[in-house]
């Protein structure tokens, strides 16, 4: 299904000229080193399913080839803000990291073995 995308740099688009990457609301580790493994683990592969209203990162790939963020209902496809990803991204550095974490949740086979699932096994 097909609906409009109020791009700020083209104008109205349907949705067939975008490329959607995910959720815009979760932060990027700030650091790489010992101890992190679970933290780019969870980043990386870890995603909500979210039914309701939601931020994703969209790109207009069909268009500017901008990035963007949209504020939409999962389950109306309602557009409620479209937001170019950089002032986005510059609107949030400012607010508190702490209130944005959500707590780590491991998988069953994750507690049992203690090791990630579905990588790959190091030779």
């Amino acid at each position: 299904m097909a609906y409009l995308i109020n791009c700020p740099y083209c104008g109205p688009r349907t949705t067939d000229e975008f490329y959607i990457k995910g959720d815009a609301s979760k932060q990027r580790p700030d650091t790489i080193g010992d101890g992190t493994l679970d933290t780019w683990h969870d980043y990386v592969h870890i995603r909500e399913n979210v039914r309701g209203r939601m931020a994703e990162h969209w790109h207009h790939t069909g268009g500017c080839r901008q990035w963007l963020v949209v504020e939409r209902d999962t389950v109306s496809h309602e557009i409620y803000a479209v937001t170019p990803a950089s002032t986005w991204a510059t609107s949030r550095k400012g607010s508190s990291t702490a209130a944005r974490k959500k707590p780590a949740r491991k998988t069953a086979a994750r507690k049992a073995t203690g090791r990630k699932t579905g990588g790959r096994a190091k030779t």
